[in-house]
């Protein structure tokens, strides 16, 4: 199965099953002398770990990470940075109705079509609980970047059809994690508990839309052609589970402007060359310019709802399903950590990637 590593110069490669003994990873590429600070990291992983409130998965996870090589009186050496976390609150018999069912929009059915054989229990290697490992990687990546003074910040910004209002000012992004569902306008936060809380009484589940926003990026990271950053970035945010669609800066609403109000306008300031407007999202032609970079992610509703479903088995024969275990009714409270550590991954790659394009 190949696919398990994420980076050029800054490498993370996964390994482990949601039902397995651990899962874990190896950083290769962090580059030697960087503190590392282990509460941060543990900070983030709390961030991400089910359990945490009545909006998620009531699966209990410690997600203590275990580092194994690579770091040496805290301080990375240089050398692949190993590390493991070790799976504790597995309940695999809730599972077992699934060895020859397919459920609807999981990827039971294109895993057996694939390999012929799959681990059914809580989607094996398809599993989100494989983003624990990103999460792990991506603040050590976002210790390399907070070197160069660069900050990522990502919230809830809407739950099915509850959304901050565009006209909202003075969000204090700082607050977004002192609610549950990660939102940081409180009254839009207590609205989408709410529509959560209803969807899973009900047995269903929603979606809803992430939103991020880096500062401190320097102009002239990102590669032109087929690595251009905002590409390396849509790639990071669509290998996340659940995700179906990205859009950086103005995205799709841009397509409803004319070029003459699109076009980011240069000028001078006391701080350098910036732009007017930031309709391109902090990059142009696949290179960060210096501004904000912002863009927002989708995500569909949890596809394991506890509904009965119609679908097919092994054999082709109509069956029903029952929904069964513990999952999250919107995934979006727990996906914010992994947005910001995909991203810090994207951009600790390219800023190692930056210092080899001039003398």
């Amino acid at each position: 199965m190949p696919g398990n590593t994420f980076g050029s110069l800054f490498r993370l490669t996964t390994f482990g099953e949601s039902h397995g003994v651990a899962i874990g990873g190896v950083i290769d590429g962090c580059p030697a002398g960087l503190e590392i600070d282990l509460e941060a990291i543990q900070l983030a992983l709390d961030r991400r770990k089910p359990g945490q409130s009545a909006l998620t998965t009531q699966r209990k996870e410690s997600d203590t990470v275990q580092f194994l090589s690579g770091i040496f009186e805290g301080r990375s050496t240089g050398a692949p940075i190993g590390f493991m976390i070790h799976n504790t609150d597995q309940q695999s018999k809730d599972y077992s109705h699934l060895a020859e069912a397919y459920r609807p929009s999981h990827a039971d059915y294109t895993y057996d079509r694939k390999y012929g054989h799959r681990d059914y229990r809580g989607g094996g290697r398809s599993s989100a609980r494989e983003t624990a490992c990103r999460v792990v990687a991506g603040a050590i990546a976002a210790q390399l970047l907070a070197k160069m003074g660069v900050s990522i910040a990502a919230w809830v910004h809407q739950v099915h059809e509850i959304g901050i209002p565009e006209n909202t000012e003075g969000v204090d992004l700082s607050q977004r994690f002192e609610s549950p569902v990660r939102c940081p306008h409180p009254e839009t936060a207590q609205k989408m508990i709410a529509a959560i809380e209803e969807a899973r009484d009900a047995g269903d589940s929603l979606g809803g839309v992430i939103a991020t926003r880096i500062t401190g990026v320097p102009p002239g990271w990102g590669e032109p052609v087929f690595d251009k950053l905002h590409a390396d970035l849509g790639k990071a945010m669509l290998s996340i589970n659940a995700v179906k669609g990205f859009e950086i800066g103005s995205g799709f609403a841009g397509t409803r402007m004319r070029g003459s109000e699109h076009n980011d306008v240069f000028e001078s300031s006391e701080s350098g060359i910036r732009t007017r407007t930031n309709h391109s999202g902090g990059v142009q032609g696949g290179i960060s310019n210096g501004e904000d970079i912002a863009f927002k992610v989708a995500f569909k509703p949890t596809a394991t709802v506890l509904k009965p479903q119609e679908s097919v088995n092994k054999q082709g024969e109509n069956i029903t399903l029952e929904g069964k275990g513990r999952h999250d009714p919107c995934v979006l409270p727990r996906a914010v950590p992994i947005v910001e550590a995909m991203a810090a991954l994207v951009l600790a790659d390219h800023y190692l990637r930056s210092k080899t394009s001039k003398l």
